[in-house]
């Protein structure tokens, strides 16, 4: 695997590829690009962050000046005997206005919370992509290796199979031993047993491909190389400190109960708004009997200022502003632990993708002897200078080394792409695979909704945009004749 050198996954024109919607995922972009564009938790993700968008709105409103109305109809039954101008019935209606003037910086400081939480959201929308993408990547993968591992162990199947007959008409004309026949017998055995479950491991990875893509694989391609990892750990740890989504969305939270303290403190301030208002009664021709002279119907209208001074509420302002100064020190320390963890992570990841490069070194310094071991045996063997347990070892030797690369050149990948998820730099945007059309940007939604004060005002019904995978056949073990004859070339 590279270090560095290729800045992009893969560029598909204008995003074209994406909006196509591939029936089949036979690359690693595309399989990314499904996951994008259909994985349920990733599209919940995005649902619950516009849903998140909204709460500015909701602390907005009680800032802005609001318009009732009310209509009372009135029938009296019986009267006041002591009442002689009192009417039979009256229909009263006439609108309000209020306009909220001062409520001790509540309202300031909650919409300014909700947009740090929005903020917040919009981090956390990041690291659910980047995590979805470094599951996708993990089990494309993994099936890559399982389809590997079941052609290293269906071609040993085939070679103690041949062994085995071989080894039988050795023994009919007495140039083996029985024990020769035995051992030859228990190995192909044991490689059946293993080639059974390289299959079902292969199956589960496929279930598991189809789970988090919504497709199933067919004929994957190899992954292309990682796109801006790093030269060292601290270079990472750097990188991390300022884009990780997790800390940065721990920091706003953070932010956010601060102002949720001056939310809880303003309780103790006075409230000032203004008020007006009109009222039409209408008695019904029923006021005083019908008296002439007397008004039937009358208007009246109103204004004045509203003011409210909290003196005594029996602790519950301070009782708020001390839970809400606790909850801002848990804040806080959640920023540390979110630091922590961001560091353990990259450092983990960087650790795991150098230890699995110098495995891939080793293991394919150890599969190139094993063949040449397994050559000179089987050489040795024709001439009788070696028996066929040895030729058994050999065989069973360059076996182990060839599925320990496979593994490791598996490690690497995922190691290498959960260092960028690890760093902030596993996102669409970083890989660079889809247009600039197709990329989700969370920012437009909090933009379309802001400010939008029209109480009947709603956006279509909600549709799931998931695929579901109940129409897809359950997958096989079946592995193609590439896969057989290019088991550790490469991926």
């Amino acid at each position: 695997m590279r270090r560095g050198g290729v800045a992009r996954l893969g560029m598909f024109g204008a995003g074209a590829l994406a909006l196509a919607a591939p029936a089949q995922a036979d690359t690693l972009q595309e399989a990314l690009t499904e996951a994008y564009l259909k994985n349920p938790t990733l599209l919940a993700a995005r649902a619950n962050q516009r849903a998140n968008d909204e709460n500015v709105q909701i602390q907005e409103a009680p800032g802005i000046p609001s318009v009732n109305a009310t209509g009372t109809y009135i029938e009296f039954i019986k009267k006041s005997p002591n009442s002689f101008t009192s009417p039979d019935r009256t229909l009263q209606v006439g609108p309000e206005l209020t306009v909220p003037v001062y409520a001790g910086g509540a309202i300031r400081n909650a919409v300014k919370a909700a947009e740090e939480r929005v903020a917040a959201g919009q981090n956390d929308l990041r690291a659910t992509e980047s995590a979805i993408f470094s599951q996708v990547v993990a089990a494309y993968m993994d099936v890559l290796r399982a389809e590997a591992l079941v052609s290293l162990s269906g071609n040993q199947v085939e070679f103690l199979t041949v062994n085995l007959e071989a080894t039988s008409d050795r023994f009919e004309i007495g140039d083996l031993t029985r024990t020769d026949v035995a051992q030859s017998q228990s190995r192909l055995a044991v490689a059946r047993g293993e080639l059974r479950n390289a299959q079902a491991n292969l199956i589960t990875a496929r279930e598991t491909y189809i789970q988090l893509v919504g497709d199933e694989p067919d004929d994957l391609q190899p992954p292309p190389p990682l796109p801006n990892l790093p030269a060292d750990v601290g270079t990472a740890v750097d990188v991390a400190l300022a884009n990780n989504p997790d800390l940065l969305a721990a920091k706003e939270r953070a932010d956010a109960a601060g102002f949720d303290t001056e939310v809880a403190g303003a309780g103790r301030l006075p409230r000032v708004s203004l008020f007006a208002g009109a009222t039409y009664t209408d008695y019904f021709n029923t006021l005083a009997g019908g008296a002439a002279g007397i008004t039937q119907e009358e208007t009246t209208a109103n204004a004045g200022v509203n003011l409210s001074i909290p003196i005594f509420q029996g602790g519950l302002p301070a009782a708020r502003q001390r839970q809400a100064q606790a909850r801002e020190t848990a804040a806080l320390e959640q920023v540390i632990a979110a630091e922590r963890e961001t560091i353990a992570q990259v450092r983990a990841a960087w650790s795991s993708w150098q230890a699995s490069l110098a495995v891939i070194e080793s293991s394919q310094v150890a599969v190139e002897a094993a063949a040449l071991s397994l050559e000179g045996v089987r050489a040795e063997n024709s001439i009788g200078s070696r028996q066929i347990l040895d030729v058994l070892n050999a065989e069973q030797e360059l076996l182990s080394a060839q599925a320990q690369l496979v593994t490791a050149r598996r490690n690497a990948y995922v190691a290498g792409f959960s260092l960028l998820a690890a760093m902030g730099r596993a996102e669409a945007r970083d890989l660079g695979f889809l247009g600039e059309g197709v990329l989700y940007d969370p920012a437009v939604n909090y933009e379309r909704v802001k400010g939008r004060v029209w109480d009947w005002d709603r956006d279509p019904e909600p549709v799931a945009g998931a695929t579901s995978t109940a129409g897809i056949a359950a997958p096989d073990a079946s592995v193609s004749t590439e896969d057989e004859t290019a088991t550790v070339s490469g991926y």
